[in-house]
This record gives C-alpha cells, sequence and structure tokens, in this order.
C-alpha cells in the first residue's frame, strides 16, 4: 500500500465516517489487503482487537461499476444464497463495505480427501442460486455475448500472443465451431448465472460457502456454472471424478424442479461444449490481461484449458474441425498450443 495510493487514502477516509454508525465503541483497527483480482477491484479487510472485522471494497469508476454487486447481493441473498452484506455504500466513488465472509477460500483447502464435502456444499449453493425465480431484467447471455467471449481467442491468444493470422479458410472453420458452440448455449434451459462459480471464488464459511464475485451474473445456459466449477483455472480433477460430480448435480437438480437437460447424456454433451467455449473465452482473457494489463502469471494455467479442451474433442466428433484448427496453430508457433 503506498504512501502516494490516493484512492486508499479515500478509502479510510470513507470508512472511518461509517465506523460510529456500526460500532458504538469507536474500536481501532488496522486495514491490510485483503486480496485483488484481474479486474481493477482491490478489496481491504479492517480487523481490530475484539475479532471483529470487516471487508472494503475499491472498485474505481470508469473502469468498475458497484451497482450490478449490490444488486446482486440483495437477489441471491433473497435466495438463501450465503453472500456478503452491503454495510455501507459508495456508488460514486466506487466504494463498499462489506461483511467479512472468512479468509480461506475452498481453493486454498481442496484436495483430493475433502473435495467431495466441499463440492456437495458448492452443489447446493449453487442450485439455491439457479431454483430462484429469473429477474427478467436482467442481461442475458445472447448471442452477441457468447460471440464477443468467443472472439477473445483469435483476437488475443492468435493474434496477440501467437502473432499468427489465421488464413481464410481457418477463418471459415472458426465460423462453423463458434456457430456450434453459441446454438447449443442457446438451445439450453435458462436460468440465473453466476458466471465465475470456481473454488476461488467460494470461501470456507457459516454457513458454508460464502459465495462471491458475482457481479457479472447473466441469464443463461443451465449448465455454465456447473461446468465452471469442475473444470477450474487453478486445480484439475480426474474425469471419473468430474463425471461422478456432475451426476449428483444432475439428479439434484432434477429433484429441486431446474431446469436441467432430461437426458443424462444430452446434459453431458450440453456441458461440455458449453466448457469448450468458456475454455476458449478464458485463454483468450488470460491472454488480454497479460499484452494489455500487464499481469503475464495468468498465462501459466493456459494449459490446463487446453487439457480440458482436447479431453472433450476426444469424445465429440462434432468439434473435429476445432482440433485441427489447434493443431494447425501448434504448428505455426513455438507456443505449447497443445498441452
Amino acid at each position: 500500500m503506498s504512501q502516494h495510493d490516493h484512492r486508499l487514502q479515500e478509502l479510510t477516509a470513507w470508512f472511518e465516517r461509517q465506523l460510529p454508525d456500526l460500532y458504538a465503541d469507536s474500536p481501532q483497527g488496522r486495514l491490510t489487503s485483503a486480496s485483488s483480482d484481474a479486474s481493477f477491484r482491490r478489496y481491504f479487510r479492517w480487523e481490530e482487537g475484539q475479532g471483529r472485522s470487516l471487508i472494503l471494497m475499491d472498485a474505481p469508476p470508469p473502469q468498475e461499476d458497484c451497482r450490478p454487486f449490490v444488486r446482486m447481493a440483495a437477489l441471491l441473498a433473497e435466495a438463501g444464497v450465503h453472500v456478503p452484506r452491503v454495510l455501507a455504500q459508495d456508488l460514486q466513488k466506487g466504494f463498499l463495505l462489506l461483511d467479512d465472509l472468512g479468509r480461506q477460500t475452498f481453493l486454498e483447502v481442496i484436495d483430493a480427501q475433502n473435495a467431495d464435502e466441499l463440492f456437495d456444499v458448492a452443489i447446493d449453493a449453487l442450485l439455491a442460486l439457479q431454483a430462484h425465480p429469473l429477474d427478467e431484467t436482467l442481461p442475458r447471455y445472447d448471442e452477441a455475448l457468447l460471440r464477443r467471449e468467443l472472439e477473445l481467442f483469435p483476437e488475443w491468444y492468435v493474434q496477440r500472443h501467437l502473432g499468427l493470422e489465421l488464413t481464410t479458410a481457418q477463418r471459415e472453420a472458426w465460423a462453423r465451431i463458434s456457430r456450434l458452440l453459441i446454438d447449443s448455449a442457446l438451445a439450453q434451459p435458462q436460468v440465473l448465472v453466476h458466471r465465475d462459480y470456481m473454488p476461488r471464488n467460494l470461501m470456507l464459511s457459516e454457513p458454508n460457502p460464502g459465495v462471491l464475485d458475482f457481479q457479472d451474473a447473466v441469464i443463461g445456459p443451465v449448465t455454465y456454472d456447473i461446468t465452471s466449477l469442475f473444470k477450474d483455472a487453478f486445480v484439475s480433477w480426474p474425469e471419473a471424478r468430474v463425471e461422478a460430480w456432475q451426476a449428483l448435480y444432475w439428479q439434484r437438480a432434477r429433484e429441486r424442479g431446474v431446469p436441467v437437460q432430461d437426458d443424462w447424456q444430452d446434459f453431458r454433451r450440453a456441458s461440455e461444449l458449453m466448457g469448450v467455449q468458456r475454455h476458449l473465452k478464458v485463454i483468450g482473457i488470460f491472454s488480454r490481461i497479460c499484452h494489455r494489463d500487464g499481469k503475464p502469471r495468468y498465462l501459466a494455467d493456459v494449459p490446463r484449458f487446453f487439457a480440458y479442451i482436447r479431453t472433450v474433442l476426444e469424445r465429440r466428433p462434432e468439434l473435429h474441425e476445432l482440433g485441427m484448427l489447434l493443431d494447425e496453430l501448434a504448428a505455426s508457433s513455438a507456443e505449447p498450443v497443445s498441452p
């Protein structure tokens, strides 16, 4: 925290004005960095000697907008999902004061022994989110959004990171691949979609889990979040375990009335195609974060997403053109496009 960090100074002064409304004894505490993410948002933890703690969010306009976070926090709390309460807000400045859901994410503690237990509660929280009546005023995961996300791959990974231009034939193949993935997503039952439902955004909390990073939620494909949960950017699981967890989710969803596909194989195909769309998007995003925002560390996880894609390609012949395209990019580049 630099002494020249003017936003932090403003945030601290704003927070100190909120304290008397929260605590009658005017406690003295200290502020430490809680986390930052791939966006411009930062989080700080305030804590004092009696164990009380709060989270301050710094979301600088115009790069960030706190309003979707505030809106979704209220909606998810209404659905019974454990999310931070917004205790104070200055939307013009981009400051939020939140209650503290805990210090450890699922990502920090999950392993082969406790994964069943942690994913069990994560599935239940996701189903609560998906079963909630839709707010039809929310943005939709429509064709335009799906296409914008897919185009991150050729724009930022192929062109900017690899330094390659797609040939005419490759562009035509990419258009067909995109059409297949978009059509599959649009054909799915539509529910509330968190858009980044993964262990890094789930907190060990009481009740468990605490759910974070939901501000980009939309109405979209039912398989999106459950696929994200098990095909994570930072940890991979054996295929047999993933399939068992997905089957557990599918069975519970049907029991809860969440509109999943009636046939297990249809659900599995939709999930795998949805995953490929997301993996291609994330590869593009991680490349953009590196080359536009100067944060190269995310590129270390790109091979994990290519591995996810290759696993699906082995089972889905309808994606053979994507496999051919990845092979051609690997042959034209020094980068390991194929893991």
